[in-house]
C-alpha cells in the first residue's frame, strides 16, 4: 500500500487540530452517518454538510468509546455515588446520555468559558428535550441561574476560566460541589491550550481538592516526531499555538504530569491501541460505514492522540483497577 502523500497527512493533521475547537461539529457529522447514537447533539450544533475524512470519524469514534468506558467504570466502582466535573465541556451531551442509561452521578458539573456557556444555556432553556431531563430531577419548577450559569439538583453548568482556580472553586461551591464525594474530572483537548504551568496548577488543584478522585484527559501525544511537528508548524502559521504541547511528547510524559502533581497512579494509551481493543463487532460495523484505503494515515492520526487517566485515594473502591 502506498504511503499517504505528505501534503494529505499535513492537511488532515491540521484539520483535526483546528476542528478540536469546534469538536461538536466533528461529533455531529460522525453521528449523522451512524458512528454512534446521540439524539441530543443536534440541538446544540448544526450539522456541517462538509464531509469529514473517514480517518477523523474513526478517530472520534474511538475517543467517544474510550472516554465512555472510563466514565462508566468510575460510576460502577462508586455505584454512582459521586460527582463528575467536565472541564472545558463545550457542547458535550454526556449528562443526557447517562440519564438515559440510568447512570447519573449525584451531580454532574460542566465548566467552560462564559461565552460558550451562554450559548449552551440558551439551547437548554429553549429546547424541552434538553431542559425536561434536568427539571425531572429538580425539586423546583424552574432552573436557577443567569446567562453564564445554570444550576439544578443534579446538573450545573458554570462559566469560568480554568486558569483562574480561586474563582472556579468559588463558583463550583456555589453550585454545591461536594469535596467529600468521589470525584471524576474530565478534560478533552483542553490542557494542551493552557501553558504547562497553568495545566499543572489545575491538575494539582484537583488532586488537593478531592480525597478520592480520578482524572481523565484526552490529548495529543508523540508531538516530537515529524507528524507531530507538521501539526504544530501548520497551526502556528494560522496563529494558533498549542501553548501546552510540552507534556505531549510521549505517553510517559503524559503520565508524569499527573504523578508529579499529587496523583498516585497514572495510565496512558494511544488511540490506536484503544481502537484495537474495542469489541470487534462494533468495529466491523463502523468500518462498513465508509471506505478507507489509507490505513497508514489512520494509524498515524491515532498514535498522535491518547487517553490518560490518573487516580488518588479510592483504594476501597478499586479505582486504581480502572482501565479501558
Amino acid at each position: 500500500m502506498a504511503s499517504a502523500p505528505p501534503e494529505r497527512r499535513a492537511t488532515l493533521a491540521l484539520g483535526l487540530c483546528v476542528e478540536e475547537k469546534l469538536a461538536a461539529k466533528l461529533a455531529q457529522f460522525a453521528v449523522s452517518i451512524g458512528y454512534w447514537d446521540d439524539p441530543y447533539l443536534q440541538h446544540f450544533v448544526r450539522l456541517c454538510k462538509e464531509r469529514k475524512a473517514p480517518e477523523i470519524n474513526r478517530g472520534y469514534f474511538a475517543r467517544v468509546q474510550g472516554i465512555s468506558q472510563l466514565i462508566k467504570a468510575f460510576l460502577q466502582k462508586t455505584k454512582c455515588h459521586c460527582q463528575i466535573l467536565n472541564l472545558g465541556a463545550g457542547m458535550d451531551t454526556t449528562f443526557w446520555i447517562l440519564k438515559d442509561q440510568d447512570l447519573l452521578p449525584d451531580k454532574y458539573f460542566e465548566v467552560d468559558f462564559p461565552l460558550i456557556v451562554t450559548r449552551k444555556v440558551h439551547s437548554i432553556r429553549s429546547r424541552p428535550l434538553l431542559s425536561k431531563p434536568i427539571l425531572e430531577l429538580h425539586s423546583e419548577d424552574s432552573l436557577q441561574g443567569d446567562g453564564h450559569m445554570l444550576d439544578s439538583k443534579r446538573y450545573a453548568i458554570i462559566g469560568a476560566d480554568l486558569r483562574d482556580l480561586p474563582t472556579l472553586e468559588e463558583k463550583l461551591k456555589k453550585c454545591n460541589m461536594n469535596a467529600q464525594l468521589p470525584t471524576l474530572l474530565v478534560t478533552e483537548c483542553v490542557l494542551v491550550y493552557m501553558t504547562p504551568e497553568q495545566s499543572a496548577n489545575l491538575i494539582r488543584w484537583a488532586a488537593s481538592s478531592f480525597e478520592t478522585a480520578m482524572f481523565i484527559s484526552y490529548e495529543q501525544v508523540n508531538m516530537d516526531d515529524r507528524f507531530g511537528q507538521i501539526m504544530i508548524e501548520n497551526l502556528r502559521r494560522r496563529q494558533c499555538d498549542l501553548a501546552g504541547v510540552e507534556p505531549c511528547k510521549s505517553l510517559e510524559s503524559q503520565k508524569e504530569r499527573f504523578l508529579s502533581n499529587g496523583w498516585e497512579t497514572a495510565s496512558a494509551m494511544n488511540m490506536m491501541e484503544l481502537y484495537s481493543r474495542l469489541p470487534q463487532a462494533e468495529v466491523s460495523r463502523i468500518e462498513s460505514l465508509e471506505f478507507l484505503d489509507e490505513l497508514e494515515l489512520l494509524e498515524q492520526l491515532m498514535t498522535h492522540y491518547c487517553l490518560c487517566w490518573a487516580t488518588r485515594g479510592g483504594s476501597k473502591l478499586g479505582l486504581s483497577e480502572v482501565t479501558c
